[in-house]
């Protein structure tokens, strides 16, 4: 009997691929996507750009559910990225139960990942990227947009050296920087010296000459058109990370900058100019819109896994996602300084279809192997799907802020909005591994402290007008804030200061008081000298102790203005 599901299943499969997206479906249980499906494409002109963003070191595969609420506030709403879900299936046309609803939407994850298995990995990432290169071996540029040394045990451990490491066997041709300057100034040149390619940061000024600490471009030819590659590091990382461990460095759009980055470049030549950039999709859209010139945006930091391309004016705007699921391939066709053409493929790397490549399995392993018996601890296991990405709580960020509640001693938690961390489905084993790829920062210490009421509330506004200010340039962290211990009722639609109310101690119902005190515990403070244990001991040691883990998604924060 067909069910309806397969009926939908067969429909899917006979559809023509779509130029914007995979659109891959399963006809039936016996018929599993490819390799040679992923790589399907029509190649055009003389350059092809392939592109990743995000990985946060992860160099394994691994489940990440793309998240349930991505709001968008003034000129953005209710467009890319800002949809989600069944909205962002039906956008891009792609049919709920297949691959592309599991790769690129979080409806029936759980179930999905259960059918498509993990995705991601370096080595298989590394597969596409060999083949793609061997049709195309003088046209490929390779660009990684950024957050690669950070997110794991063994980058913690190796102060991000396994990922230069990782990123010069895969041959990236060039990358732009955010968390890589949690390791710090002198740090951060270390590694520069250690790479095979440039690291660009055109926005990043010395505080003492006023003069770029980083080169902004980079020069290639690709199938005989001079390229220019311009990099942005993210322009708020002084803000969104400690300061004190760049204090000589400053951070900004400086659109002006980029400006004369382009013109520079067009005037030496570049016959195809593309932005490396981790500002951030909203950013960079309104960018397109003030800066003349760019043809490319390849866009990161938000996380945002776009199957099309969204254009501003004359610029293309790509987005690749995150934690390495996706591999972005955009073919061009240039005549006389200008694209008259190009196709574009977001790929989902799943990983169970994809033969790893075995020299950069090789090295993976190499990387991993000291640190196995750390990485492969059994904590306990989890009965509910645990995930951090969306603008407001996850179960897996619920978990870190109930862990820091008993085991510190507060009333409340907060904990940072941070949109890196895979996802664990239910009746997955949680491992040291899983731990660090929700904490593994250089700033880790779970503070305990008193605050009145009224600081609270201006921490959460403060944290809302960088995600909802409908400026996108005055946007300048992550997702919301994650609290634990206490509601609170939120309108995205109205300004800094008036965004927060109704604030609820959930422990005996009562409002928050704004001149009453509370203990307060959270981890991932920019201040210096923060004093506590590091977050990842601190969960591991909750998890040992209740071995298994039901979190339940949290309904205590209202939000309204959607």
């Amino acid at each position: 009997m067909l069910t309806r599901r397969d009926f939908l299943q067969v429909t899917a499969a006979t559809a023509a691929l779509l130029g914007t997206g995979v659109n891959i479906a399963r006809a039936a249980s016996n018929q599993a996507i490819t390799q040679d499906d992923l790589l399907k494409f029509n190649s055009v002109g003389q350059v092809t750009l392939l592109n990743f963003t995000d990985i946060h070191a992860q160099l394994m595969p691994l489940y990440f559910r793309e998240p349930s609420v991505n709001l968008g506030v003034g000129e953005v709403y209710g467009l890319p990225p800002h949809l989600t879900g069944k909205e962002f299936l039906k956008k891009f046309d792609l049919m709920a139960g297949t691959a592309d609803a599991y790769a690129f939407s979080s409806v029936d994850f759980s179930h999905l990942a259960g059918e498509y298995g993990r995705i991601g990995g370096l080595a298989h990432m590394a597969t596409l990227i060999k083949a793609i290169r061997a049709q195309r071996e003088p046209n490929t540029l390779l660009i990684d947009c950024g957050d690669t040394w950070q997110g794991s045990y063994t980058s913690l451990a190796t102060r991000g050296e396994d990922m230069v490491d990782a990123m010069n066997a895969l041959g990236v041709d060039v990358m732009v920087p955010h968390w890589e300057f949690t390791y710090g100034a002198e740090r951060v040149q270390e590694l520069i010296s250690k790479l095979n390619f440039p690291f660009l940061a055109g926005n990043v000024i010395d505080n003492q000459w006023q003069e770029k600490v980083f080169d902004s471009t980079a020069h290639f030819e690709r199938g005989g058109v001079k390229v220019a590659v311009i990099g942005q590091a993210f322009p708020y990382t002084p803000v969104a990370n400690p300061r004190y461990m760049i204090p000589d460095w400053s951070f900004g759009i400086r659109d002006e900058m980029v400006q004369a980055s382009v013109d520079k470049a067009r005037a030496e030549g570049a016959e195809l100019v593309v932005l490396a950039s981790h500002n951030g999709f909203d950013v960079d859209r309104k960018l397109a819109s003030r800066v003349n010139g760019i043809d490319v945006i390849l866009t990161g930091h938000t996380h945002d896994a776009i199957p099309g391309i969204i254009e501003v004016g004359n610029t293309l705007l790509v987005a690749t996602g995150s934690h390495g699921k996706f591999l972005g391939r955009l073919d061009l066709d240039v005549q006389n300084g200008k694209v008259k053409n190009y196709n574009y493929k977001l790929m989902p790397i799943f990983s169970d279809v994809i033969k790893p490549d075995a020299e950069i399995q090789a090295v993976v392993d190499a990387i991993r192997a000291p640190h196995q018996k750390i990485i492969g601890e059994k904590l306990g296991t989890t009965e509910s799907l645990l995930y951090r990405r969306g603008n407001f709580n996850g179960t897996f960020d619920d978990l870190i802020c109930n862990a820091i509640i008993e085991e510190r001693e507060t009333q409340i938690s907060l904990s940072p909005g941070f949109r890196w961390g895979a996802s664990l489905i239910p009746g997955q084993d949680i491992t040291m591994d899983d731990i660090y790829t929700q904490t593994a920062i250089t700033y880790p210490n779970v503070y305990r402290s008193e605050m009145t009421g009224e600081t609270i509330k201006l921490i959460l506004e403060d944290v809302a007008d960088n995600l909802f200010n409908p400026d996108p340039y005055y946007q300048q962290g992550g997702d919301m804030v994650r609290v634990g211990g206490m509601g609170y009722r939120i309108d995205i639609q109205k300004s800094i200061g008036s965004r927060i109310s109704e604030m609820t101690l959930l422990s005996t119902g009562e409002a928050i008081d704004a001149s009453k005190k509370y203990t307060v515990g959270g981890w991932a403070s920019v201040n210096e000298g923060t004093e506590g244990p590091p977050i990842y001991d601190l969960l591991a040691d909750h998890i040992r102790k209740k071995k298994v883990i039901d979190v339940q998604p949290n309904t205590n924060i209202k939000v309204v203005g959607a």
